[in-house]
């Protein structure tokens, strides 16, 4: 059960780096996006249909994804930690 922990542990931190660093480089979304679509509401049909393939819309996929290992890790750390005790 130690080692079980142990490498759980090990890769509970790498993913909350990972997580800080992904977070960190994303970039910011623009303040104005709102009142563009309002102005000209068929004018982002394109973006808004391919947004997942670009660079912002991976890194929002990548932090969502580790979001979940991070959620799923702390809860499997906790349990493990509270059986070995």
């Amino acid at each position: 059960m130690e080692i079980a922990r142990d490498i759980l542990l090990v890769v509970y931190i790498i993913v909350c780096i990972v997580l800080i660093l992904v977070t960190t480089f994303q970039a910011k979304e623009s303040e104005n996006a709102a009142e563009d679509t309002y102005e000209n509401p068929s004018a982002n049909k394109y973006f808004d249909k391919n947004k997942s393939r670009t660079k912002a819309g991976k890194m929002n996929k990548r932090t969502l994804i580790l979001g979940v290992i991070f959620a799923i890790l702390t809860v499997a750390t906790s349990i493990v930690t509270y059986l070995a005790a």
